[in-house]
């Protein structure tokens, strides 16, 4: 779905209060309560908020979104997370791209660059489709259809044929101290078959996966090498690994 810019604004007035009342919301706005439950409606549909006494809240965090609601969250973020991932990839590398609605925006960067990408998602490879210097090669695997993906045994020995310049991973969740984690474990299988067979090793994650509780670990920081993402706490940013390079897109801008 399309967000206007006042469910926009609503979405991350409550992904920080975490529980609004429609009430405050009106008066905030300067709206009726029914022009506001209006606006409410599509976002509850698409899971990104629920009804909840009086108001609206976030969803389970310990239950992942559908891939059309997680393509609408953090879009501007996970646009220059792309871009920055894409800065720093040479010319003719290979790569591997795993999972996740942030690879479709990192395969809209590298749209005309010379480089082979192998990839598990399907998004990827239509974007690259139309990028005539790029070769792509696409894993077999079992098709989950409302993530546009394939995973499962055939998907992860396919990457532990390569040994890519770059293995680049999403994840579901952040935890500071058990790193990237998952909330299907064959998408967990997968990103590890493509951080175990990269030369370099880098997760890209927006702010909110700080806020979310998957299940199925996947990797450490101690075992990535490059960490990009568009803002850290500084809580956080003192409990990463002092080996881990990290690029942080909003400090850039503020820079």
């Amino acid at each position: 779905m399309k967000l206007n810019d006042r469910q926009a604004r609503i979405l991350d007035w409550v992904r920080r209060e975490e529980h609004v009342q429609v009430e405050a919301l009106a008066a905030a706005f300067h709206l009726t309560p029914q022009t506001i439950r209006r606006d409410l409606t599509p976002l509850c549909e698409a899971g990104l908020l629920r009804r909840r006494y009086g108001g609206v809240s976030l969803p389970s965090s310990s239950v992942n979104l559908s891939f059309s609601s997680r393509q609408v969250i953090n879009a501007p973020a996970k646009r220059a997370i792309a871009k920055a991932l894409a800065d720093r990839l040479p010319d003719d590398a290979s790569v591997h791209l795993g999972i996740g609605t942030t690879m479709e925006f990192v395969a809209r960067a590298l749209m005309g660059r010379p480089c082979k990408v192998l990839t598990n998602n399907l998004k990827v490879a239509s974007v690259l489709c139309d990028s005539d210097n790029t070769e792509v090669i696409v894993s077999g695997g079992h098709l989950r259809h409302n993530d546009d993906d394939v995973v499962g045994a055939a998907t992860t020995a396919f990457f532990a044929d390569f040994c890519a310049d770059y293995g680049i991973i999403g994840c579901g969740s952040l935890d500071p101290n058990r790193g990237a984690m998952d909330f299907d474990l064959r998408e967990a299988d997968v990103s590890r078959a493509i951080i175990a067979n990269a030369r370099r090793r880098v997760l890209i994650a927006d702010h909110s996966k700080w806020e979310r509780q998957a299940l199925a670990r996947v990797v450490d920081f101690d075992q990535i090498d490059l960490f990009i993402t568009d803002q850290l706490s500084n809580d956080v940013r003192h409990r990463l690994p002092s080996t881990l390079e990290l690029i942080e897109t909003e400090a850039q801008l503020t820079a």
